[in-house]
């Protein structure tokens, strides 16, 4: 198992966004920026609609950037790619209980390559969903977003969900973490961070923003240090 998470907001810019002509060049300066972890999309043409990257990719961040990568798995079987996916140099792995039968069995297989075992809700899925295995799990992904492409608009609703989740973490004491994704920009950080999340993905604010990268980075920090 890789160590702990360090304390405080996280950022993890989704290289969904990126230009995929010059991704080394856009992680490096994503690192540069401050980001704190890289986040991949994986997506598969079922679960969701798009068709995204696999373990290559994943391959191919590990070899410009040491920040933890957070891969995100839109697929169905999940438990089948997890050895892939921790090869091509994973640090996080994080799954829907939508799509896996076994959760629990999934849970355990991600912890016993060594790895951090997250869980994401989509906009439609009921925090209960969760419950049970919140202490098997390192993050709980809120999907704010319907899970499938960037740029879409933040969905305010999620916030209720991240409420309980983060009022069911402090009750049991875990050190389960909230991370927010989907139309994670400088006006919607700070209600997430409001409703308890830690960790934010940001996939269009940042890879596309005008004034460039580093900057839309920096427009997502200073918004979450005036929490």
């Amino acid at each position: 198992m890789i160590g702990p998470m360090s304390a405080g907001f996280l950022l993890a810019p989704s290289i969904l966004s990126a230009d995929f002509a010059h991704l080394g060049a856009a992680i490096r300066e994503a690192e540069e920026g401050g980001a704190d972890w890289i986040h991949v999309d994986v997506m598969d043409g079922h679960y969701v609609p798009n068709l995204s990257f696999g373990p290559v990719i994943v391959e191919a961040c590990r070899r410009v950037t040491d920040l933890p990568l957070d891969v995100h798995l839109m697929v169905e079987r999940p438990s089948t790619m997890l050895q892939d996916f921790a090869k091509a140099g994973a640090d996080i792995l994080t799954v829907h209980p939508e799509v896996d039968t076994h959760l629990h069995r999934t849970l355990d297989a991600i912890h016993d390559l060594g790895l951090r075992a997250g869980v994401a809700l989509n906009p439609g899925t009921p925090a209960i969903a969760v419950h049970e295995i919140l202490p098997m799990v390192d993050l709980v992904m809120v999907m704010s977003v319907n899970p499938g492409y960037s740029g879409q608009e933040f969905i305010p609703t999620v916030l209720d969900k991240m409420r309980t989740i983060h009022d069911w973490i402090e009750q049991r004491g875990l050190k389960t973490r909230i991370e927010a994704d989907g139309g994670i920009t400088a006006e919607t950080a700070p209600l997430a961070a409001e409703a308890g999340a830690e960790i934010f993905v940001a996939a269009t604010s940042v890879f596309r923003h005008p004034e460039g990268i580093k900057a839309g980075l920096e427009a997502l920090r200073q918004s979450l240090q005036r929490q």
